[in-house]
């Protein structure tokens, strides 16, 4: 069920009127969204219901067993088990094939022919992000950073709680389990706040995505037949392609969520404003990037390691394995590794350019946006390619000296004349909230607007929407599929 669906837009309506309808009852509250969150990851494929339900069950029975063990290397055990469950599951169903291939490749270099045996298995959605919120609360459990819950009910929400289900934000159980616990009334400031985040995330969705998809995955799929200022433009439509789709699911997310009484953290923060790479994923997916950070990169030991080559290590397995996370593919380790490159030189040209103050800050400021988001984008071909030879293929018709050729010919017999242009005016719209929002807690606030303009901002959103849906119908949200 997808969020940009007339069925979820039913199924939504008839979900939140019972909700409220149910406030003094805490308990058929919870029940009512635990049923309904299975139903709306059930709408999909309802057998995988039980992956879910193992996690929570496991992880609520690991969870306890944790808390009440005093002995350490028991504590230890417990958390090895509730690992090897949710890694066992994630791994089997995400990335057996891609080690039966790798290794079957890997043994035919000494001469050594495989027959692997692959599964034809479906990759469960959303399994990545779920898989993560259980585990980082029996890790938290065993830092005695929490205690654990003893509401079955309770927890089994929080992990099936439908808005961030499928694609995040990654929720902390520290920050969102508790909210299942106490009495949520119907807030008319949070219903409205919440309803202006859903636009504006079905805007970034609807218009903005799904427009930039139309060109982005002609020009991907047909690289070979473009010449590279084609295959720039590409790239750029991707990043904002890719941008559109998750910030603005992460905005339906956590409005949605504001609309029922429960509070989301933020999942992105104006990431192509950032000045650097460390700064981008600050901004970028911030509750997969603080996730790495709290329990691999510290644990690793983080920057407090003595040996600058150790700590290097640390940020290249960090980077390495958020890649992996996003697919099994070598495109996406080579994404991730970019990162850490990227980080690195960023670290020499940060420790350069302390001893040149020439330029005013402005400009330097406004130069380092320009850099990191050349340099993101960039990596963002290995990203959304088929394979390493497609990345290479690509990057290496970029750079050639078609680089120079006229685009515009080459999108005369891709869609309508009409379309560049308000692929162009929504990426404007975009940028002015960007900027005027870049150190806000949400991506979308418009009160220092006149009441006016205020409400001419929300009726072109809406037209806006209501037209490109009618035009494109519904389309899946790219991180559905990790």
């Amino acid at each position: 069920m997808l969020f940009n669906s007339l069925e979820f837009v039913i199924f939504f309506v008839i979900v939140f009127f019972a909700y409220y309808k149910s406030y003094n009852n805490l308990k058929f509250q919870n029940a009512l969204l635990l049923i309904s969150s299975y139903v709306f990851y059930g709408w999909w494929d309802w057998r995988f219901l039980s992956l879910i339900i193992i996690s929570s069950i496991s992880d609520y029975i690991i969870g306890s067993l944790i808390d009440k063990s005093n002995n350490k290397k028991q504590r230890k055990k417990f958390l090895i088990l509730s690992l090897l469950i949710n890694l066992g599951i994630l791994g089997f169903f995400k990335y057996y094939n891609f080690f039966a291939e790798s290794f079957s490749d890997f043994i035919s270099v000494f001469g050594f022919e495989t027959n692997p045996f692959l599964l034809n298995i479906v990759l469960p959605v959303g399994i990545s992000f779920y898989t993560f919120q259980t585990m980082s609360y029996t890790i938290d459990i065993y830092r005695d950073k929490m205690k654990a819950n003893k509401n079955l009910l309770e927890f089994m929400t929080f992990v099936s709680f439908f808005p961030q289900l499928v694609a995040g934000p990654i929720e902390r159980a520290s920050h969102l389990l508790p909210q299942f616990g106490k009495k949520r009334k119907f807030d008319v400031y949070e219903f409205k706040e919440g309803a202006k985040q859903v636009l504006w995330g079905l805007f970034k969705k609807i218009v903005i995505a799904d427009n930039c998809a139309f060109y982005a995955n002609q020009i991907f799929e047909n690289s070979d037949s473009y010449p590279g200022s084609v295959l720039v433009i590409g790239v750029i439509l991707f990043a904002f392609q890719i941008y559109g789709d998750f910030s603005g699911y992460s905005d339906i997310a956590i409005g949605i969520s504001r609309m029922m009484g429960i509070d989301l953290m933020q999942n992105f923060k104006s990431p192509y404003l950032a000045e650097n790479i460390q700064d981008f994923w600050r901004r970028w997916h911030i509750s997969l990037s603080t996730w790495f950070r709290d329990y691999v990169y510290i644990p690793l030991g983080g920057s407090q390691v003595d040996s600058s080559f150790r700590r290097s290590v640390n940020i290249i397995i960090t980077f390495t394995v958020s890649g992996f996370w996003h697919g099994a593919n070598w495109t996406f380790v080579i994404w991730g590794a970019l990162h850490s490159l990227f980080y690195f030189i960023q670290t020499f040209y940060s420790k350069q350019m302390k001893t040149v103050k020439i330029l005013p800050s402005n400009l330097v400021k406004t130069f380092n946006i320009i850099i990191t988001f050349i340099a993101v984008t960039f990596a963002w071909i290995f990203f959304r390619a088929k394979s390493f030879n497609h990345a290479v293929n690509y990057i290496s018709e970029m750079l050639s000296s078609s680089i120079l050729a006229n685009p515009t010919s080459h999108f005369k017999g891709m869609g309508s004349s009409v379309m560049p242009f308000v692929i162009v005016i929504s990426l404007v719209y975009l940028l002015i909230f960007e900027i005027s929002n870049r150190d806000a807690n949400y991506s979308f606030q418009v009160g220092h607007f006149k009441a006016p303009y205020r409400t001419l901002i929300y009726c072109s959103l809406l037209l806006l929407i209501l037209f490109f849906r009618a035009t494109n119908g519904p389309i899946d949200f790219i991180y559905f599929q990790f």
